[in-house]
C-alpha cells in the first residue's frame, strides 16, 4: 500500500473535557479538547518565570523539550500578547493513554518558579472524547512536527518501481518491519525503528491506525510548488511475512510559508495540490477547503464579516487577513519615542481531498503569521465645533496595550482624574468595527490653560498645544505624541458705546455681541457692576441684549471745561478693557453741553472752579464785590446774582483741612461814611466752597508741595444763611448727597437725610452742614 500526506488546518472540536488539577491555584490553569488535540494554557503573571511541562505515564516523568516536542508531539510556547503559556498535545502523542483510539486521557507536571526562586509543582489531567471519526487519512502539519495517522485497512495499489525493488532485496533478511527514506538521486537504505528513532522519527501502531512523526529535520527535502515552499518526508515501511512482502509507502509533504504583509494585511499561500503527495498510480482532487484562527475553523459569514478572504485556483490557495482583523493580537513597543507595533495570527487551515482511491485525507495546518515591526502612525482628528466653543480632540488608533495616563495642555499637567475634577473631559472610546480604542479630550475656550490671541484687525485665535504621554502595558513603558490645534473667529471687536445727551445726564448705550465676556466695562479704574452704579448714582440696566448707563451730572467720574455762567461742557468717558492687563481697548469719551446753574469743579491739577448764587446768602449782594479769603482774588465772571472763581488750591488763602481744602467766598459790606469799603468777616455773610481729595494724593503734596491728583476732588458749596432761610437747608442738603453716599456705608435719599437733620438741627442758623457733626450725631 502506498499512504500520500498532505498539509491540513486543525478543526475546533466540541469535545469536553475531564480536568482534575491536585493543588492547583483556580484560575492558573485552563484545558480545552479540540479536534486533534489537548490546549492547556497558563497564565504567566500565575507562573512568574517560564513554566515548564513534563508528560506522566507508567514509567515515570519525561520533560516536553523543544527537541522533545518535536518527536512525541507536544508544541510549548509562550505567548507574551495573550499573556500566558499554551501548551497543544497530540491526541497520539507519546505519553497519552489511547483507548480504542476513541478516549484520550494526559497527565501532566506543570513546574513554575516564582519570585523568590521557589519551584512549585502542580499535576494537571485531562481526558477527552472523540467527537468526529477519524478520516482514512490525516495530516497535522504543526508548527515544530507533522504528523500522519491512517487507518491499518486502507488499501490501494501504489508506490514506485524503486520501492519495491528495494523492499524485496531488502525483505528477505528479516521479518521486521524496517523503513527507508526515499530521497531523489540516493540510493534507499534500511533502518530499523530504533534506528529511525534516534533521527527523531516516531513510528506508532495504535488499535486501528498506524501514526508516524517527523520533525522539519534532518531528512526532510525541501522544495517549491508554484510559488510555495514545501518540506517534504518519503519514509517507506515494509517487511516480509513468509511468501508476502508488505509495503508501506508513506509521502507526508507541509507547506511551510510563514506568510508575508503586503502593507494591508498578512497574506498566506500554498498549492491547491501538492504534487509530492501523489505517488505511483494514485492521484489526488480537493474536495473542500476551510479556514480560521487559533484551531477554530470559521464559517462564511464571519471570515467576511471580519475581512478575512479565501482565494482558491487550480495552482494556489491564498488566504489574506487585513491588519488588526478580529482574531488576531496586536503587541505595541516604544522605540526612539516611536509608537511601533506589530501584528499576529495564528492561521488554522484544513483541506479535504480524494485520491484515485476514493479514500478522504484531511489535512490540517498550524502557522502563526505576524507583520514586521511596523510604525504606528496615531491618528489626531480636530472634532471642534467652532459654536459650541470647546476643544475635541479625537486620539485614535491605539491598541488595548496603550494607556493614557498624562495630558499636558500648553504647558500644564493633567492625570485623567485631575483633568475630569478640573472642569475638562477625558473619555476613552472604543473605535468602530475594530479591536482598537482612542481618547476624546474636550477642552472650553475660555479654560485658563487656553491660550487666546487678538489682534486689532478682529482676529480672534484660541490656540491648545496637547503633549500626550501614553504608556506600553505591562510594562508601563512611556511615549509622547504632540498634537495642536487652533480655533479662530473673525470679525470680533470689543464692545461699541453710544452715547447721548440729556438736559442733566448723559446716557451711554452698547449692545451686547457673543464675545463681549473676553473685555470688562469700566469706569475710569473700576469695573462697571450693579453695585458701583448703585455707590456712585449712575442709573444701570443690563440684560441679555444690551447694556444702557445714564450718569447724573455732577457724579463721580466727569470732567468740566470751559465753565462760565451761561454754560460749561461735562464729560464722562466709559471704557472696555482687558481683564488680565486692563489694557483699554475702546472708549467713548462723550462731551455734552449744559446750562450752568450752580456748579464746583475740584480738578486734578488743583484748581478749584465754582458758580454760586451768592444772595442766596445775602439777599440783595452784589456779586461783583465778592473775594475770598485772600482779598486780592476776586471773581473771573459774574452777573446779577452769580460769582464764578477759579483758583488753586494753594492760592487765595485756602484752609487745608486734612485732605480737605476750603475757601470762603466774602461780600463786602458798604459803609455810611464815605470812608473805604470794609471786608466783613461775619460768618453769617460767609460762603465757604470745600474740595475734598482722596488720602493717596498725600504724598504728592507732602513730597513736592505741589498738587497732583489721581482722580478730582469732590466739591461742596457750602452758604451761611438767616434762620428764615429753612428751607435751603434741602435745597443745599442735595448739593450735598453725592458725597454722603460716596463716604457713608449706606446710600441715604436725600428725603431720610433732611429728616435726620431736621431732627438733630431744628434751631440751626446756618445753611452750612458739617460731615463731622453729622456723623457723630447720626443714629
Amino acid at each position: 500500500m502506498a499512504f500520500g500526506c498532505w498539509v491540513g488546518v486543525v478543526v475546533l472540536l466540541s469535545v469536553w473535557p475531564s480536568v482534575r488539577c491536585s493543588d492547583l491555584p483556580r484560575g492558573a490553569i485552563e484545558t480545552a479538547c479540540r479536534d486533534r488535540y489537548l490546549l492547556v494554557t497558563t497564565q504567566l503573571s500565575f507562573a512568574g518565570n517560564k513554566p515548564r511541562f513534563e508528560a506522566v505515564d507508567a514509567d515515570g516523568v519525561h520533560p516536553i523539550t523543544k527537541q522533545y516536542g518535536s518527536e512525541c508531539g507536544y508544541m510549548f510556547s509562550i505567548l507574551p500578547l495573550r499573556g500566558h503559556a499554551e501548551l497543544r498535545a497530540s491526541y497520539f502523542s507519546c505519553h497519552t493513554d489511547n483507548q480504542d483510539d476513541e478516549v484520550f486521557t494526559f497527565s501532566f507536571n506543570l513546574i513554575t518558579i516564582d519570585a523568590n526562586g521557589v519551584e512549585a509543582t502542580y499535576s494537571v489531567t485531562a481526558t477527552c472524547s472523540l467527537p468526529l471519526p477519524w478520516s482514512p487519512r490525516e495530516v497535522s502539519c504543526e508548527e515544530n512536527y507533522m504528523e500522519v495517522s491512517m487507518r491499518s485497512d486502507v488499501s490501494c495499489l501504489s508506490g514506485t518501481t524503486d520501492a519495491w525493488t528495494a523492499a524485496l532485496a531488502h525483505s528477505s533478511a528479516t521479518s521486521t518491519w524496517q523503513v527507508m527514506f526515499q530521497q531523489e538521486g540516493q540510493q534507499l537504505i534500511p533502518m530499523s525503528f530504533s534506528e529511525a528513532r534516534e533521527l527523531g522519527y516516531v513510528f506508532h501502531l495504535t488499535r486501528g491506525r498506524l501514526v508516524f512523526r517527523s520533525p522539519y529535520t534532518p531528512r526532510s527535502v525541501m522544495g517549491s510548488i508554484n510559488g510555495s515552499v514545501v518540506e517534504v518526508v518519503h519514509p517507506i515501511l515494509f517487511s516480509r511475512q513468509r511468501w508476502v512482502v508488505m509495503m508501506v509507502d508513506w509521502i507526508v509533504a507541509c507547506s511551510t510559508n510563514e506568510g508575508m504583509y503586503d502593507g494591508a494585511g498578512l497574506v498566506w499561500q500554498t498549492p491547491t495540490l501538492l504534487s509530492p503527495l501523489v505517488s505511483g498510480l494514485s492521484g489526488l482532487e480537493s474536495s473542500k477547503i476551510s479556514m480560521g484562527v487559533d484551531g477554530q475553523l470559521l464559517d462564511e459569514p464571519i471570515t467576511a464579516e471580519r475581512g478575512y478572504s479565501l482565494d482558491i485556483s487550480d495552482t494556489t490557495v491564498q488566504i489574506s487577513i487585513p491588519f488588526n482583523a478580529a482574531g488576531g493580537y496586536r503587541k505595541s513597543f516604544v522605540m526612539d519615542n516611536m509608537y511601533r507595533e506589530f501584528y499576529v495570527v495564528h492561521l488554522y487551515y484544513e483541506q479535504i481531498f480524494l485520491d484515485d482511491c476514493g479514500v478522504e485525507t484531511r489535512l490540517r495546518l498550524h502557522r502563526p503569521m505576524n507583520t514586521p515591526l511596523l510604525i504606528q502612525h496615531l491618528s489626531i482628528i480636530n472634532q471642534t465645533v467652532l459654536e459650541d466653543r470647546v476643544f475635541t480632540v479625537y486620539l485614535g488608533n491605539l491598541s488595548y496595550d496603550v494607556d493614557l495616563v498624562v495630558v499636558k495642555l500648553n504647558g500644564h499637567d493633567f492625570t485623567i482624574p485631575e483633568a475630569n475634577k478640573s472642569g475638562l473631559v477625558i473619555t476613552m472610546v472604543p473605535q468602530p468595527n475594530s479591536t482598537l480604542h482612542a481618547y476624546i479630550l474636550r477642552v472650553p475656550f475660555e479654560d485658563a490653560v487656553v491660550h487666546k490671541l487678538y489682534s486689532p484687525e478682529g482676529l480672534l485665535q484660541f490656540s491648545l498645544d496637547i503633549n500626550y504621554t501614553l504608556v506600553i502595558l505591562p510594562q508601563e513603558e512611556p511615549f509622547y505624541y504632540l498634537a495642536s490645534v487652533v480655533a479662530q473667529f473673525n470679525d470680533v471687536f470689543p464692545p461699541v458705546f453710544k452715547g447721548i445727551c440729556n438736559e442733566k445726564s448723559i446716557s451711554f448705550q452698547m449692545d451686547h455681541k457673543s464675545f463681549d465676556y473676553l473685555w470688562e466695562v469700566g469706569v475710569g479704574p473700576y469695573i462697571l457692576t450693579t453695585n458701583l452704579a448703585a455707590k456712585l448714582g449712575y442709573i444701570m440696566q443690563n440684560d441679555s441684549k444690551s447694556l444702557n448707563l445714564e450718569v447724573p451730572l455732577f457724579s463721580v467720574g466727569y470732567t468740566y471745561k470751559d465753565i462760565n455762567l451761561k454754560q460749561f461742557y461735562g464729560s464722562f468717558e466709559i471704557h472696555s478693557r482687558l481683564p488680565k492687563t486692563l489694557e483699554v481697548k475702546s472708549s467713548l469719551a462723550k462731551a455734552c453741553l449744559f446750562q450752568t446753574t450752580e456748579v464746583i469743579v475740584c480738578s486734578t491739577e488743583g484748581v478749584v472752579t465754582v458758580v454760586t448764587d451768592v444772595t442766596l446768602a445775602i439777599p440783595g449782594a452784589e456779586p461783583n464785590g465778592t473775594f475770598l479769603l485772600d482779598s486780592t482774588c476776586r471773581p473771573q465772571e459774574t452777573d446779577d446774582t452769580r460769582v464764578l472763581f477759579s483758583f488753586g488750591l494753594h492760592t487765595c488763602g485756602t484752609r487745608v483741612q486734612h485732605v480737605t481744602y476750603e475757601n470762603d467766598i466774602n461780600v463786602e459790606h458798604k459803609s455810611q461814611s464815605v470812608n473805604a469799603p470794609v471786608k466783613s468777616r461775619d460768618t453769617a455773610s460767609v460762603v465757604t466752597v470745600r474740595c475734598v481729595y482722596p488720602l493717596s494724593d498725600l504724598y504728592k503734596l507732602f513730597a513736592y508741595w505741589r498738587f497732583e491728583a489721581d482722580s478730582p476732588g469732590v466739591g461742596t458749596i457750602l452758604t451761611r444763611v438767616p434762620v428764615k432761610s429753612k428751607c435751603s437747608v434741602v435745597v443745599q442738603l442735595k448739593r450735598v448727597v453725592k458725597l454722603l453716599q460716596l463716604f457713608t456705608p449706606d446710600s441715604l435719599s436725600n428725603h431720610s437725610i433732611s429728616a435726620h437733620l431736621s431732627t438733630h438741627y431744628p434751631h440751626h442758623h446756618q445753611k452750612t452742614v458739617d460731615l463731622h457733626n453729622y456723623f457723630q450725631h447720626r443714629p
